[in-house]
């Protein structure tokens, strides 16, 4: 297995332990199939301030602290809206979000929104939260493939959480973190962390 970041251990393999260390976020909520344009907006919006805040220096904007970063990768928390047999894309709830440097306040927050929207007006723009979230303890693995084959992946996490008296502590979220652009990467190229929270089974 190979450690990535803090938090994150890749195995195409097998599932891995970790720790989900606490972190602030841009986040929205959202409903509805990823393949639709709302989900698309949602995107824009975040990566808009994410990038927007890396360049506030160029505008004479230096926050407390600020230092240069790589914009980090796209997140979400998934969840069905109901549960049903036949999955159903339409049938989606979803937390999408970017992580922040820890110099990132809700100040720089707004900064930001002001400066990108000179040049780009989002109505998402003002449903961006900062919130700061930690998985804990967690189980991952590294999908490589396309996104409808994920359940595959899925199912070698369960298997490595019965393998080590592990259970999902969250029946009904999971977390994906995408490290490839899927506008840029073939389907059979994209690299997916696929992350459940879990806990030890009490017998």
């Amino acid at each position: 297995m190979a450690q990535a970041r803090k938090g994150i251990v890749l195995s195409k393999a097998a599932g891995g332990a970790g720790y989900g260390a606490e972190h602030e976020v841009f986040v929205l909520d959202g409903v509805g199939n990823p393949n639709h344009v709302a989900f698309a907006d949602d995107i824009e919006a975040l990566y808009s301030l994410s990038y927007g805040i890396k360049m506030l220096p160029k505008k004479g904007v230096a926050p407390n602290g600020y230092f240069d970063y790589t914009v980090y990768p796209l997140e979400a928390l998934w969840k069905q809206i109901e549960h049903t047999e036949q999955f159903d894309k339409n049938n989606l709830q979803y937390r999408v979000m970017i992580r922040q440097p820890d110099f990132v306040t809700p100040d720089v927050l707004e900064a930001a929104i002001m400066n990108v929207s000179k040049k780009k007006s989002l109505s998402r723009f003002k449903d961006v939260r900062l919130e700061s979230i930690e998985d804990g303890d967690c189980v991952q693995i590294l999908h490589v493939g396309p996104y409808d084959d994920e359940p595959e992946s899925f199912m070698k996490v369960d298997e490595f959480c019965a393998a080590h008296n592990l259970q999902r502590a969250n029946d009904e979220w999971h977390r994906e973190i995408y490290l490839s652009d899927a506008r840029k990467v073939e389907p059979a190229k994209l690299k997916t962390v696929l992350r459940v929270q879990v806990k030890s089974m009490q017998f």
